[in-house]
């Protein structure tokens, strides 16, 4: 299955993979020839970034789930911060059950997301009002990201693992931990959206 909006990123890099293996047949250059494999290597490698595995959320009013795949690379000042490197799956889901209450989008630079100073660049900020508060989630421009993907409107609601949007090309998700919730990750982890709980209700044992 492959993301949403995905199709004319895929067509565009389709349609010259294969122009350029048209015109390798029939001009026998050695450069057009080349130009082919790299376009055909690319329509494999959109395809393969551009996947959307089907995935199920377990059933945990308690739980907040990963909003996307990658790996913690912060844990602190009460959120979980997730870098998605470029083999990643790209789209990021709803770490909880509850409704839309706002939607902002903020204008800045596109430093590596990993970086601190990652703090000013380009992002999505959705909020979810939930049973346990609000919940934010950030998804942050990094170098290659020009456009973040929201599916989303306010007032939509959504339940834990719905697919929520997505960002291209390797950058940065972070999401804040309700107060009466506690980490159950730490930095170093590899998590999976709408799979891995990061963050349990206080006093909450899972069976």
């Amino acid at each position: 299955m492959l993301a949403k909006d995905s199709t004319s990123w895929i067509a565009v890099v389709g349609f010259f993979a294969l122009a350029s293996t048209i015109a390798s047949y029939l001009t026998g250059l050695a450069l057009v020839r080349y130009l082919s494999y790299l376009g055909l290597a690319l329509f494999v490698f959109m395809i393969w970034f551009f996947r959307d595995p089907e995935r199920t959320t377990k059933i945990c009013d308690h739980c907040l789930f990963s909003a996307a795949d990658g790996k913690v690379i912060d844990t602190s000042n009460g959120k979980v911060c997730v870098f998605m490197n470029v083999h990643n799956v790209h789209v990021n889901r709803a770490p909880i059950t509850g409704t839309i209450r706002s939607i902002t989008h903020k204008k800045g630079g596109h430093i590596p997301a990993f970086n601190k100073d990652s703090e000013r660049n380009e992002r999505t900020i959705t909020v979810i009002e939930s049973s346990h508060g609000d919940v934010e989630v950030t998804q942050i421009a990094g170098v290659l990201v020009r456009r973040i993907v929201s599916y989303l409107q306010v007032g939509d609601k959504v339940a834990s693992g719905q697919k929520i949007g997505m960002i291209r090309f390797g950058s940065r998700v972070d999401v804040t931990i309700p107060s009466d919730f506690e980490i159950s990750c730490k930095v170093g982890d590899r998590v999976y959206a709408g799979v891995t709980i990061i963050a349990k209700e206080k006093g909450f044992k899972r069976k």
